[in-house]
């Protein structure tokens, strides 16, 4: 299964993180990205937070004003089957960004303007597991920009 990054997203704290055409990751995260709360966000194994464009899309339908990058997602992905990525999932980004997805990442007070009353439950993984953001850790470092393949690799790489 293939599908493309539509968007990589920085910020120097806080939300929502912006566009850049390009960035380099590394284990400790995006080159220039910091996050306010370093406990619940940042880190080795929340080094990249992972969102779908379709869910986005899906949501923003529903008449949510979210789009990339307010949520707080570095790596906006269109063209996976979201519902299937799941901790441990693999995948390679462009040739040689490895990522591996770690958990899911809990929403917080902060995204509250991406959602209709300010309802961020919304994305909730426990509510909602197939329309929540992911957290992936750096296996290989790499850069990334807008465009990028991403492939899921089987669970035996």
């Amino acid at each position: 299964m293939l599908g493309r990054i539509t968007q990589v997203s920085i910020s120097s704290g806080g939300v929502p993180k912006l566009p850049v055409p390009e960035v380099f990751v590394s284990v400790d995260g995006l080159t220039g990205d910091w996050q306010k709360n370093r406990k619940y966000h940042g880190g080795p194994d929340r080094a990249v937070c992972l969102f779908s464009a379709e869910v986005i899309a899906a949501l923003a339908a529903e008449g949510h004003p979210i789009f990339p990058g307010s949520t707080g997602e570095n790596l906006t992905v269109s063209g996976l089957p979201w519902s299937t990525l799941q901790v441990g999932t693999r995948l390679l980004i462009g040739s040689s960004l490895l990522l591996e997805v770690t958990s899911y990442a809990t929403p917080c007070q902060t995204i509250s303007g991406s959602f209709s009353d300010g309802k961020f439950g919304r994305i909730s993984s426990k509510r909602y597991p197939q329309q929540s953001r992911l957290y992936a850790r750096v296996l290989k470092a790499g850069a990334v920009r807008a465009g990028d393949s991403v492939s899921i690799l089987p669970s035996d790489s």
